[in-house]
């Protein structure tokens, strides 16, 4: 009984995962910045596309889309870029030192702290790296989770 129980939880579980829908225009939100000080959606640059990656450190997934947003970042320069994690930003910055080299100190790059956990509920990542391009007005562009269609999100970005 146990058994179907717990199998039936976990169908349940997966369903409503892959239900979730990215949020079509981005969330009011508050993430911190190295310095503890808070960063929300009004204080993104306008005028330009918007990349949130949501990652952690341990992703063996999330070190290959960083790496390859690290070497793609001539490509990627003119949108912002917003990496968030739950992790601290002293193990974010190690994870940056490894994966994301050349995209640690772009004035365009910023790296933040979910220490609230809000990121989950408000743009409804399925997995991690989630990654999430909204338009200058703010309205999803693409999304994808995984590193296998980083492609298709380079292709989203020159449009």
């Amino acid at each position: 009984m146990k058994t179907y129980l717990f199998s039936f939880l976990l169908l349940f579980f997966f369903i409503n995962v892959s239900a979730q829908t990215p949020a079509a225009a981005i969330p009011a939100f508050q993430f911190y910045k190295a310095d503890g000080k808070a960063f929300t959606r009004a204080q993104i640059t306008p005028g330009h596309k918007s990349l949130f990656v949501f990652f952690d450190a341990t992703c063996s997934h999330c070190q290959k889309a960083m790496l390859q947003l690290s070497k793609k970042y001539d490509e990627i320069k003119k949108i912002n870029i917003y990496l968030v994690s739950l992790d601290q930003h002293i193990t974010m910055n190690d994870f940056m030192s490894k994966y994301g080299k050349n995209l640690i100190g772009k004035k365009n790059v910023l790296l933040l702290e979910d220490r609230d956990h809000v990121f989950i509920p408000l743009f409804q990542p399925t997995k991690y790296p989630s990654l999430f391009l909204y338009s200058p007005k703010n309205t999803i562009v693409f999304n994808t989770s995984g590193d296998t269609e980083l492609p298709k999100l380079f292709e989203a970005i020159k449009k």
